[in-house]
């Protein structure tokens, strides 16, 4: 087993472990650790605890202290350098016609160098630019193109469920999310219905999946062969969370569908959740 404490630098961001020492933290204090990228301050998101060590990626770092005030103080200045710097990037990229959007900025804590987050529809030569920014801030530059999810995660917003972007306020990581997820819930095939504020499919999908796919095993799907009181027939709608079967009886086929719960039917030759090609060409854009 290895002692370590977790420590976050994004506010819903990834995880890192460090080696903390005769040190004892707490959840919410500051620490300054080394990184690949340089010194840094971050949250401590995992208190001093032990886990297994195939779970610690070697040499785990040791952290260099916790926060004194002369570092929340150096953090906070930070901060305001970032706004004075986003402003004048932004000037420059105007300046330059660049084809790029520049959504967030981010100093190093010992400002060793400045990361500057931006979005485009293609490449970008922005190799000009840099020289630019290096020649005004007289630090090293890297600029970064990131997607249109990483976009939400860091500016965040409100999500057509009238709640805080999931990506922003919990999520750590993004995880693959399918078409096929929105098919095997019953969802509309509407982008707008099925896509968030980044325009690529909600994440929400991804976690819920889980339990459609737990209901899907026992619930016939739709053009599922069952058998039912009245004989057999072909599932035509199914609601997987009411576990209620709308069914096309073979007798009577132009006749009322009848309803049936998933206990009054028995399966006899199940259905497939299928895709057509006009559908994937339709939404290939939202994955």
């Amino acid at each position: 087993m290895t002692e370590i404490i977790g420590v976050r630098f994004k506010g819903t961001g990834k995880i890192y472990y460090f080696d903390p020492g005769p040190e004892k933290l707490s959840k919410g204090d500051m620490a300054v650790v080394e990184t690949s990228r340089g010194v840094e301050c971050g949250e401590v998101a995992m208190p001093n605890c032990h886990v297994q060590d195939s779970a610690v990626v070697q040499p785990l770092r040791r952290m260099l202290r916790k926060a004194t005030p002369q570092d929340m103080a150096q953090v906070e200045e930070n901060r305001q350098k970032e706004k004075s710097a986003f402003l004048a990037c932004e000037k420059r990229i105007a300046a330059r016609g660049l084809e790029m959007k520049l959504v967030d900025v981010e100093y190093t804590f010992d400002g060793g160098k400045i990361l500057f987050y931006f979005t485009a529809d293609g490449r970008v030569d922005f190799r000009e630019l840099v020289k630019d920014l290096a020649g005004m801030f007289r630090t090293r530059i890297e600029l970064r193109q990131i997607g249109v999810r990483d976009e939400a995660k860091m500016l965040g917003g409100i999500g057509i469920c009238g709640r805080p972007f999931c990506c922003s306020s919990f999520l750590g990581s993004f995880q693959p999310v399918s078409i096929k997820m929105a098919k095997e819930q019953g969802l509309s095939l509407n982008p707008v219905k099925i896509s968030g504020a980044c325009g690529r499919l909600m994440c929400c999908l991804k976690y819920e999946q889980e339990a459609y796919q737990d209901l899907l095993r026992s619930t016939p799907r739709v053009n599922a062969l069952v058998s039912t009181p009245d004989g057999k027939g072909v599932v035509i709608e199914q609601n997987l969370l009411t576990r209620k079967l709308t069914v096309r009886l073979d007798k009577d086929p132009d006749a009322a569908p009848k309803v049936y719960t998933v206990d009054q039917v028995k399966l006899l030759k199940d259905g497939r959740v299928k895709l057509d090609k006009q559908e994937l060409e339709r939404l290939k854009n939202l994955e």
